[in-house]
């Protein structure tokens, strides 16, 4: 064997040389891959920390936005802009804050928002100056033109007045051509009130004459309560009840007085002393009748201030030239001063008056009969004349 093949069994220095390079060689590479690795991984552990930066930049800024909207909204709500279109009532019911107020228009589609009604009610100072009524507005409104229109000066009103002593029946016409209800639903409610038991289910007497403030949407049965309403307010203030009691009246009784007070005076002036002559009337023993015209054609449903000796025989029970005493019910519906007579008749002897002359109003009054017939020859020559 060689030296040749000797160095190749046991290897020779050059061989170990070469495994040394091949080693160091690797190992060098090695750490060549080795830095690549950890410069990869440092790169990664940087990306990662600046994309969770980004992340969180995009919540919280997307977050901002849609807070920014939100506060936007609150604090700009929705609003349409300028007078509106179309045409639509609104009642604003007793009691309603400026709130529910604004719900109600945002719900009619009046307002964008009820938000935006409110703080246009606040910067005009209105919030608590919204009055109860119905008020005609528009679609799609601006806030603060909605407001305008809220005004308590522009309700819709129509104002009603009913004088004192008419009728049930001329009442209900007058309502009806006012309302443009039809009258007989006016005759339909009448008969469906509440009314006291003495009055049998008839209004007569207990629709109080005033002025009363009517709304389109009030209906026949509304108005002739509110009416109702009022005669017993009137009653309660006057001590009416009361005072039946001294005068040995029934309530009922007193505001037929009352009536026949009102329909028989020619002045407010005069109406102490005609309820003067009826309650002397009906203390004489035997009682005196009555023995009103007034009454009379009241039974007759007609109208007219002197019965015909034909209406005097008339068999109603309103014929006081009659019947005994104090009619059924009211003949018409009295006011205050009527009221107010019945309760504080004037003091004196008279059981005698008569309208001498209807045109001026003038009544005289006598405890004489002779002189009864004398005044009724002065009304026979002017109402004649008349």
């Amino acid at each position: 064997m060689n030296d040749l093949d000797m160095d190749f069994l046991l290897g020779t220095d050059d061989d170990d040389d070469r495994s040394r390079r091949r080693g160091r060689s690797n190992a060098g590479r090695a750490r060549k891959r080795g830095r690549r690795r950890r410069r990869r991984r440092n790169r990664g552990g940087f990306l990662a920390p600046m994309l969770a930066v980004i992340i969180l930049l995009g919540i919280f800024g997307g977050g901002a936005y849609y807070g920014y909207q939100w506060l936007n909204d609150v604090m700009v709500p929705d609003d349409f802009v300028g007078k509106g279109t179309g045409e639509v009532v609104v009642e604003v019911r007793q009691g309603a804050s400026a709130a529910e107020v604004a719900a109600l228009l945002e719900k009619e589609g009046i307002v964008a928002s009820a938000r935006a009604f409110t703080n246009a009610a606040d910067a005009a100072g209105k919030s608590g100056s919204l009055q109860p009524g119905e008020y005609k507005m528009r679609k799609r409104m601006a806030a603060a033109e909605a407001v305008t229109l809220l005004d308590p000066s522009k309700r819709l009103l129509a104002k009603i007045t009913i004088r004192e002593g008419l009728r049930v029946s001329q009442i209900l016409a007058e309502l009806s051509k006012q309302t443009k209800i039809p009258v007989r639903e006016f005759e339909a409610a009448a008969k469906a009130l509440d009314l006291p038991r003495a009055a049998k289910g008839k209004l007569e007497g207990y629709a109080f004459p005033a002025t009363y403030e009517i709304t389109p949407k009030m209906t026949p049965t509304e108005i002739l309560t509110r009416m109702v309403d009022r005669y017993g307010a009137a009653a309660e203030q006057a001590g009416m009840q009361e005072a039946a009691k001294d005068l040995r009246l029934t309530q009922h009784q007193l505001l037929t007085i009352a009536s026949i007070v009102q329909a028989e005076s020619g002045r407010a002036s005069d109406m102490p002393k005609v309820a003067r002559v009826i309650y002397n009337r009906l203390a004489q023993k035997p009682p005196m009748r009555l023995q009103m015209d007034s009454t009379t054609m009241y039974g007759l449903n007609k109208f007219g201030i002197a019965a015909s000796n034909a209406e005097l025989k008339s068999e109603s029970p309103y014929n006081t030239y009659q019947i005994d005493g104090l009619p059924p019910g009211p003949i018409s519906n009295p006011g205050d001063h009527a009221i107010q007579a019945a309760l504080n008749p004037a003091d004196g002897g008279w059981l005698y008056f008569v309208t001498t002359d209807p045109k001026q109003g003038i009544t005289k009054f006598t405890t004489n009969y002779n002189e009864f017939l004398q005044f009724k020859g002065e009304f026979e020559k002017n109402y004649q004349g008349g």
